[in-house]
Protein backbone atom coordinates (compact mmCIF):
# COMPACT_ATOMS: atom_id res chain seq x y z
CA UNK A 1 0.00 0.00 0.00
CA UNK A 2 2.68 2.65 0.81
CA UNK A 3 4.39 1.77 -2.99
CA UNK A 4 1.19 2.72 -4.53
CA UNK A 5 0.75 6.17 -2.79
CA UNK A 6 3.59 7.88 -4.78
CA UNK A 7 1.96 6.78 -7.86
CA UNK A 8 -1.69 7.91 -7.16
CA UNK A 9 0.37 11.33 -5.91
CA UNK A 10 2.54 11.29 -9.10
CA UNK A 11 -0.63 10.66 -11.14
CA UNK A 12 -2.63 13.17 -9.71
CA UNK A 13 0.07 16.01 -10.27
CA UNK A 14 0.21 15.89 -14.13
CA UNK A 15 -3.08 17.16 -15.05
CA UNK A 16 -2.34 20.07 -12.87
CA UNK A 17 0.73 20.12 -15.04
CA UNK A 18 -0.63 19.95 -18.36
CA UNK A 19 -3.52 22.76 -17.24
CA UNK A 20 -0.63 24.89 -16.06
CA UNK A 21 1.25 24.56 -19.13
CA UNK A 22 -1.78 24.98 -21.28
CA UNK A 23 -2.40 28.06 -19.39
CA UNK A 24 1.19 29.53 -19.94
CA UNK A 25 0.89 28.41 -23.78
CA UNK A 26 -2.56 30.31 -24.30
CA UNK A 27 -1.13 33.40 -22.34
CA UNK A 28 1.92 33.79 -24.84
CA UNK A 29 -0.12 33.42 -27.52
CA UNK A 30 -2.41 36.31 -26.21
CA UNK A 31 0.17 39.04 -25.36
CA UNK A 32 2.18 37.66 -28.60
CA UNK A 33 -0.81 38.94 -30.42
CA UNK A 34 -1.02 42.05 -27.95
CA UNK A 35 2.62 42.97 -29.47
CA UNK A 36 1.81 42.37 -32.68
CA UNK A 37 -1.39 44.50 -32.85
CA UNK A 38 0.43 47.13 -31.33
CA UNK A 39 3.37 46.66 -33.56
CA UNK A 40 0.91 47.40 -36.96
CA UNK A 41 -0.35 50.21 -35.13
CA UNK A 42 2.58 52.03 -34.82
CA UNK A 43 3.69 51.19 -37.97
CA UNK A 44 0.59 52.63 -39.36
CA UNK A 45 1.35 56.13 -37.37
CA UNK A 46 4.91 56.22 -38.56
CA UNK A 47 4.42 54.86 -42.18
CA UNK A 48 3.67 58.11 -43.95
CA UNK A 49 1.17 58.27 -47.42
CA UNK A 50 2.80 58.36 -50.70
CA UNK A 51 2.20 60.19 -53.75
CA UNK A 52 0.99 58.97 -56.62
CA UNK A 53 1.08 60.21 -59.81
CA UNK A 54 -1.50 59.78 -62.60
CA UNK A 55 -0.39 59.65 -66.13
CA UNK A 56 -2.80 63.19 -66.91
CA UNK A 57 -0.80 64.68 -64.40
CA UNK A 58 -3.33 64.54 -61.29
CA UNK A 59 -1.94 63.29 -58.22
CA UNK A 60 -3.25 61.13 -55.36
CA UNK A 61 -1.90 59.55 -52.30
CA UNK A 62 -1.97 56.37 -51.24
CA UNK A 63 0.29 54.25 -48.42
CA UNK A 64 2.79 53.35 -47.75
CA UNK A 65 6.05 55.35 -48.19
CA UNK A 66 7.47 59.28 -49.77
CA UNK A 67 9.36 59.63 -52.83
CA UNK A 68 10.77 62.84 -54.04
CA UNK A 69 10.04 61.86 -57.46
CA UNK A 70 7.73 63.43 -59.19
CA UNK A 71 6.14 63.09 -63.05
CA UNK A 72 6.71 65.55 -65.43
CA UNK A 73 3.58 66.77 -66.06
CA UNK A 74 2.23 66.82 -62.30
CA UNK A 75 4.81 69.55 -62.05
CA UNK A 76 3.67 71.49 -64.63
CA UNK A 77 0.35 71.22 -63.46
CA UNK A 78 1.04 72.08 -60.52
CA UNK A 79 2.95 75.56 -61.70
CA UNK A 80 0.37 76.03 -64.29
CA UNK A 81 -2.75 75.52 -62.38
CA UNK A 82 -1.22 77.22 -58.88
CA UNK A 83 -0.22 80.47 -61.01
CA UNK A 84 -3.82 81.02 -62.61
CA UNK A 85 -5.41 80.39 -59.12
CA UNK A 86 -3.41 82.87 -57.56
CA UNK A 87 -3.46 85.23 -60.73
CA UNK A 88 -7.31 85.15 -61.84
CA UNK A 89 -9.51 87.67 -59.58
CA UNK A 90 -12.90 89.68 -60.02
CA UNK A 91 -15.56 90.42 -57.52
CA UNK A 92 -16.96 87.30 -56.76
CA UNK A 93 -13.30 86.00 -56.46
CA UNK A 94 -11.37 88.75 -54.59
CA UNK A 95 -7.77 89.14 -54.60
CA UNK A 96 -7.13 89.13 -51.13
CA UNK A 97 -9.40 85.74 -50.30
CA UNK A 98 -7.11 84.55 -53.35
CA UNK A 99 -4.14 85.14 -52.08
CA UNK A 100 -5.04 84.52 -48.77
CA UNK A 101 -5.55 80.53 -49.96
CA UNK A 102 -3.13 80.00 -52.48
CA UNK A 103 0.04 81.39 -50.69
CA UNK A 104 -0.01 78.38 -48.94
CA UNK A 105 1.48 76.68 -51.69
CA UNK A 106 4.53 78.95 -51.55
CA UNK A 107 7.31 78.74 -49.27
CA UNK A 108 7.45 80.94 -45.97
CA UNK A 109 10.10 83.42 -47.30
CA UNK A 110 8.82 83.64 -51.00
CA UNK A 111 5.69 84.92 -49.66
CA UNK A 112 6.40 88.93 -49.09
CA UNK A 113 8.38 89.09 -51.96
CA UNK A 114 5.40 88.37 -54.38
CA UNK A 115 2.83 89.30 -52.59
CA UNK A 116 4.55 93.08 -53.40
CA UNK A 117 5.19 91.77 -57.01
CA UNK A 118 1.36 90.99 -57.32
CA UNK A 119 0.29 93.93 -55.66
CA UNK A 120 1.85 96.12 -58.63
CA UNK A 121 -0.19 94.50 -61.22
CA UNK A 122 -2.94 95.76 -59.65
CA UNK A 123 -3.30 99.85 -61.04
CA UNK A 124 -4.38 100.74 -57.64
CA UNK A 125 -0.88 99.37 -56.20
CA UNK A 126 -2.55 97.70 -53.41
CA UNK A 127 -4.04 94.05 -53.50
CA UNK A 128 -7.65 94.83 -52.12
CA UNK A 129 -11.13 94.30 -53.52
CA UNK A 130 -12.03 94.94 -57.17
CA UNK A 131 -14.85 97.17 -59.28
CA UNK A 132 -17.51 95.06 -60.13
CA UNK A 133 -17.14 95.48 -63.60
CA UNK A 134 -13.43 94.76 -63.26
CA UNK A 135 -11.96 91.16 -64.10
CA UNK A 136 -8.05 89.93 -64.03
CA UNK A 137 -7.30 86.25 -65.42
CA UNK A 138 -3.95 84.94 -65.78
CA UNK A 139 -3.92 83.23 -69.23
CA UNK A 140 -1.06 80.72 -69.40
CA UNK A 141 0.72 80.48 -73.36
CA UNK A 142 3.69 77.87 -72.65
CA UNK A 143 4.75 76.08 -69.55
CA UNK A 144 8.59 74.16 -70.48
CA UNK A 145 9.20 70.83 -69.39
CA UNK A 146 10.75 70.81 -65.72
CA UNK A 147 14.47 71.05 -65.20
CA UNK A 148 16.04 68.88 -62.26
CA UNK A 149 18.30 71.18 -60.66
CA UNK A 150 19.07 69.16 -57.70
CA UNK A 151 17.12 65.93 -55.79
CA UNK A 152 13.46 67.46 -55.21
CA UNK A 153 14.12 70.11 -56.85
CA UNK A 154 13.07 71.65 -60.44
CA UNK A 155 13.15 74.95 -62.21
CA UNK A 156 10.00 75.54 -64.84
CA UNK A 157 9.74 78.30 -67.30
CA UNK A 158 6.19 80.27 -68.02
CA UNK A 159 4.84 82.19 -70.10
CA UNK A 160 1.73 84.00 -69.59
CA UNK A 161 -0.76 87.46 -69.54
CA UNK A 162 -2.54 88.45 -66.80
CA UNK A 163 -5.66 90.12 -68.88
CA UNK A 164 -7.37 93.13 -67.06
CA UNK A 165 -11.09 93.17 -68.73
CA UNK A 166 -13.29 96.25 -67.87
CA UNK A 167 -16.93 97.66 -68.28
CA UNK A 168 -15.18 99.98 -70.54
CA UNK A 169 -12.56 97.54 -72.24
CA UNK A 170 -13.84 94.47 -73.57
CA UNK A 171 -10.74 93.45 -75.18
CA UNK A 172 -8.20 93.66 -71.85
CA UNK A 173 -5.39 95.28 -71.12
CA UNK A 174 -2.47 92.42 -71.45
CA UNK A 175 0.56 92.59 -69.24
CA UNK A 176 3.12 89.80 -69.51
CA UNK A 177 4.09 87.49 -66.99
CA UNK A 178 7.02 85.43 -67.90
CA UNK A 179 8.88 83.62 -65.08
CA UNK A 180 11.25 81.06 -64.01
CA UNK A 181 9.54 79.28 -61.50
CA UNK A 182 11.42 76.56 -58.86
CA UNK A 183 9.46 73.99 -57.35
CA UNK A 184 10.44 71.29 -54.57
CA UNK A 185 8.94 68.16 -53.17
CA UNK A 186 7.48 68.44 -49.17
CA UNK A 187 6.90 65.75 -47.34
CA UNK A 188 3.32 66.63 -46.70
CA UNK A 189 0.71 68.83 -48.41
CA UNK A 190 0.58 72.57 -47.03
CA UNK A 191 -2.76 72.82 -47.54
CA UNK A 192 -5.74 72.15 -45.85
CA UNK A 193 -9.54 72.57 -45.85
CA UNK A 194 -11.29 74.45 -43.15
CA UNK A 195 -14.77 73.89 -41.74
CA UNK A 196 -16.70 75.92 -44.25
CA UNK A 197 -14.49 75.82 -47.53
CA UNK A 198 -14.59 78.14 -50.31
CA UNK A 199 -14.35 76.25 -53.96
CA UNK A 200 -10.95 77.90 -53.97
CA UNK A 201 -10.01 76.13 -50.64
CA UNK A 202 -10.70 72.75 -52.68
CA UNK A 203 -8.61 73.82 -55.50
CA UNK A 204 -5.71 74.47 -53.83
CA UNK A 205 -5.93 71.55 -51.71
CA UNK A 206 -6.21 69.28 -54.59
CA UNK A 207 -2.81 71.04 -55.97
CA UNK A 208 -1.48 70.65 -52.92
CA UNK A 209 -2.10 67.11 -52.85
CA UNK A 210 0.70 66.92 -55.05
CA UNK A 211 3.28 67.12 -52.28
CA UNK A 212 4.89 70.53 -54.22
CA UNK A 213 6.10 74.27 -52.78
CA UNK A 214 6.78 77.21 -55.40
CA UNK A 215 10.19 78.48 -53.31
CA UNK A 216 11.71 81.13 -55.34
CA UNK A 217 9.58 83.43 -58.50
CA UNK A 218 12.08 84.56 -61.39
CA UNK A 219 12.09 86.84 -64.27
CA UNK A 220 12.45 84.81 -67.27
CA UNK A 221 15.95 86.18 -68.21
CA UNK A 222 17.36 86.25 -64.27
CA UNK A 223 20.77 84.28 -64.76
CA UNK A 224 21.04 84.51 -61.71
CA UNK A 225 17.50 82.61 -60.33
CA UNK A 226 18.20 79.36 -57.51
Amino acid sequence: MQLIKPENKKSSILPLLAVGTFGLHLFSLLLLLFHGSMIQDLKQQLTPQSLVQLLDGRAITVDPKQTEERHPETIRRFVGETMTLMLTWSQQQPPVTIWEISSQLLANNLKPKFLAEITNLNPTGQLANINRETEYVLVVEKISQPTKIAEGKWRIEMLANQLNFSGSNNLGISTSFNKQILVRAIDEPATSIPAQPLPWHLAAYRLGEARLEIYEICDIKDKNCS
